[in-house]
């Protein structure tokens, strides 16, 4: 019951946020506020839903370090976009024109953040979280990857590489950074880094939503296995690669601090059962 609850409640703040930043996508100004507004209101409805319904502090979403963490998070984000972006770059499929728009890297940085935060809560904080209590790290990292990638089957150029692409990508790296560090905010950072400079910075399209011009005006060429195609460069074989990467670092610290979670016994599974309908 507290999966439904806490999945509806911040759910809920998604929508109504995605519903406003959809109306004032004109305005830049608005969209950065509405976007941070969005982002701030989501962390404090799951907070207050996991305290409410599981008797807890909410310390995965603690103010307390979340700087630092956000922080770290956004600049491992953005670097590791950078090294695919160099990389296609170096084989003559990404190229800059000049300089893009000022004001559609403001908007898209509310419009980020917000996504970021709210699809965290959702899929690291609610459903990863409580299902790897039931089944464990390895399985529940499985079955969020893969519902995370099909999520993605919604956008307008998405396909079906595309979907497998987020799903090893951000469904690995995200949920190992959550594991790692069993915080919320790393990860956030890192999908936030991630897709800002995908969009804000680099100009490329993000997850095959038809993601407005940035900061730089750039274009991209070559196949689609290097580029991404219409998806974007998330559909790289090099994005693939890179956070793969990232991903096994973050399980190996994580196996080193003893974060992982193993398969509960039928016994333990039926209590946890219990336990969850509470």
């Amino acid at each position: 019951m507290r999966l439904v609850w806490q999945l509806a409640g911040t759910a809920a703040v998604a929508f109504i946020g995605g519903q406003i930043l959809a109306a004032v996508q004109g305005n830049p100004w608005l969209t950065l506020a509405i976007g941070v507004l969005t982002a701030v209101l989501s962390v404090v409805v799951y907070g207050w839903l996991v305290r409410r319904t599981e008797r807890r502090p909410s310390t995965e979403v603690a103010w307390n370090g979340a700087g630092a963490a956000l922080g770290r998070g956004t600049l491992l984000g953005a670097a590791l976009f950078g090294l695919v972006i160099v990389n296609i770059a170096f084989l003559d499929g990404y190229a800059v024109h000049g300089v893009g728009s000022v004001t559609g890297a403001v908007g898209l940085f509310g419009f980020m953040a917000a996504a970021a935060v709210t699809e965290e809560l959702m899929f690291r904080g609610v459903l990863f979280r409580i299902i790897e209590e039931r089944i464990g790290t390895w399985i529940a990292l499985v079955l969020t990857g893969v519902l995370f990638g099909l999520v993605h089957l919604l956008n307008p150029h998405a396909g079906l590489w595309g979907a497998i692409a987020v799903a090893i990508e951000a469904g690995g790296m995200l949920t190992a950074a959550y594991v790692a560090t069993r915080t919320l905010w790393l990860p956030i950072g890192l999908h936030f880094g991630w897709n800002f400079a995908a969009s804000g910075i680099f100009s490329t399209e993000v997850s095959g939503n038809g993601t407005p011009q940035g900061l730089l005006d750039s274009a991209m060429s070559g196949p689609v296995a290097l580029t991404g195609g219409d998806f974007g460069p998330e559909g790289s074989l090099y994005s693939v690669l890179f956070c793969v990467l990232a991903t096994i670092a973050f399980l190996l610290l994580a196996r080193h601090r003893g974060n992982l979670v193993p398969r509960r016994r039928r016994a333990d599974r039926v209590e946890a059962t219990i336990t969850l309908a509470r």
